[in-house]
Formats: C-alpha cells, structure tokens, sequence
C-alpha cells in the first residue's frame, strides 16, 4: 500500500488531468508531465508475514525505470544513513528504507530472523509490477545496502535471492560468525552471555517483543547457517563492495571479502576508512565511495 505525500493542490489537478485524458494547453500539459517525473518522497506500508512494514521510498526523477537500493539498518537503528539515501537518489537510484518487525513503530515482535524475512518481502514486493510502475524502479537492478546488523541482513538476503546481482555491507556485522568465534572460543554458556550482554548494551527500547537472553540464544541456534562464510558459495557470482571502519567488524568484513575472492569471485571491493562504526566523520567519503560502485554496476 503506497501513499504519496500531499504535493499541493495545483500537482494534485495535474495529476488528475493526466488520469483523465483531459486535454490541455500545450503548456500546461508539459507543466503535468514534469511534475509527474519530479523526485519525490512516498510512504507505504510493506506486507510481510501478517504484519505491515512501515517504509519509505526516495523516489529519483526522471520517467526511468531506476535502479534502486534497499537501505537497510542495523541493531536497533538509531543510525539511519539517510543522507546516503538522499545522495543516491540525486544520483539517479530509488531507495527504499524499511523498519523490520518489532522495531521503531513497525507492529510485530523483532528478532533476526523476522528481519531476514522482512528484507525478503521487500525485495518480492518491489517486484511487483503495480508498484515498480509507481517508483518507476526496475526490478532488475535492485541493491540491497547495509549498515552494521542490516549489512548482515544484506548477507542474508542476497544469498536466498539469485536475482540479486550486488549488494553492499557497511561495516556488516556478521552476527552469526562473530557469536561462533566467542562459543568456539569459550563454550556456550559464555558466548550466551557475551552476546546477551552485548546486545543489551545496544538499546533495546526502540524493539518491541524481543529480549536480549531470546536474542542472543537465537544466534546460537543459527551459528552453523548465518556466519558470512557459510554464504560464500551463494555470493561468490555477485558483486560486492565492502566498507569497513575501525570498529570490531572489520576483521570478519575483511576475511569474507577475501574468502569471496578465494572462491572466485572477481567483482568485490573494498574500502577502509579510518572512522568509527558510524562513520561520524567521514559520511561524504563513505557516500562518495558508495555512488562510484554503484555507478561501475552494469545497466
């Protein structure tokens, strides 16, 4: 379901002029065709498993179809990166940014798993021809893009949908692999605590029907299925760029990037800035970076 923010009365009869066949002056007709390839910002509500995903869509002018990137936010997503999102789509790219299930408003109770499936019902319901005709977005070009817990999301998302052709971690977090190595390390008990811990220290307030101990024993039953590594065989044919900081993502970041290559894989980058885990300080670098690979990406 999507609704477009209210553009002025004078917008809202072209609109309708346009719907009708009226026939206007040669002028104003151009005036209609105009507004109606304008940027512009829509709100929707995604369906995903019972529930509806509050979303928004930065809609690029032009008549299209873009490309589009699915912005995806990390644990529990005080960092939006939505500058990023105005960058690209001065830059020709639709973006579309969602709040999983159990957070930040969206209805629902949140855990890892409901936000891999939320990023699955984005991606099917930006294929659906109604509504790529109304964010004029091909369907064909979409890129999932993550920032921390939503690089991990990205992981997941591209690995489960081979039309996925690229996709882009910044500072991913691998949640799997990075619980795997405190067990491996530790034993269970420990890796328990250090993730419940971990993850309380987070904030939770913005997350409804989730707790810190049901999170952290989540992890522990996927730690064979989420780690990065045990996805490298469904990537290795995609197109990556991973961005890292100096924050305790890097190393895993940069080792799956490098198993990526091992595997064959020929289209992954790599960036490393020197900042912190939301690039406080360096967020035209990060952006910049961004629009070149998105720009190197086949048409």
């Amino acid at each position: 379901m999507t609704h477009r923010l209210p553009s002025g009365f004078r917008a809202a009869c072209l609109a309708m002029a346009i719907a009708l066949g009226t026939c206007l002056p040669q002028g104003a007709a151009a005036t209609a065709q105009a507004a109606a390839a304008r940027a512009s910002m829509q709100v929707m509500q995604i369906p995903s498993h019972g529930e509806r995903l509050n979303a928004i869509a930065y809609v690029a002018a032009g008549a299209g179809p873009h490309p589009t990137v699915v912005l995806l936010h990390g644990f529990p997503g005080y960092e939006r990166n939505l500058d990023l999102a105005q960058d690209m789509r001065r830059a020709g790219w639709d973006v579309v940014y969602f709040d999983y299930r159990g957070s930040w408003g969206t209805p629902g109770a949140f855990s890892f798993g409901h936000a891999i499936e939320d990023a699955a019902s984005v991606l099917a319901y930006l294929h659906r021809p109604d509504v790529a005709k109304t964010l004029r977005l091909d369907p064909a070009r979409i890129v999932p893009v993550g920032h921390s817990m939503g690089g991990f999301i990205a992981v997941q998302a591209a690995a489960a949908d081979p039309a996925i052709k690229a996709f882009a971690l910044i500072s991913g977090a691998d949640m799997g692999g990075l619980f795997r190595q405190v067990r491996d390390a530790q034993g269970l008990p420990a890796a328990l605590k250090v993730a419940s811990a971990n993850l309380s220290g987070a904030g939770l307030a913005p997350l409804h029907g989730c707790s810190p101990d049901g999170l952290a024993r989540e992890l522990a039953d996927h730690a064979s299925d989420w780690p990065f590594p045990a996805r490298v065989d469904a990537l290795k044919d995609r197109a990556a760029f991973v961005v890292m900081a100096d924050d305790p993502f890097a190393a895993t970041d940069d080792a799956f990037a490098a198993a990526l290559r091992k595997a064959g894989d020929a289209r992954v980058d790599t960036l490393h800035l020197a900042t912190d885990h939301v690039y406080s300080d360096h967020r035209i670098e990060l952006s910049q970076a961004l629009l070149r690979w998105l720009a190197s990406l086949p048409k």
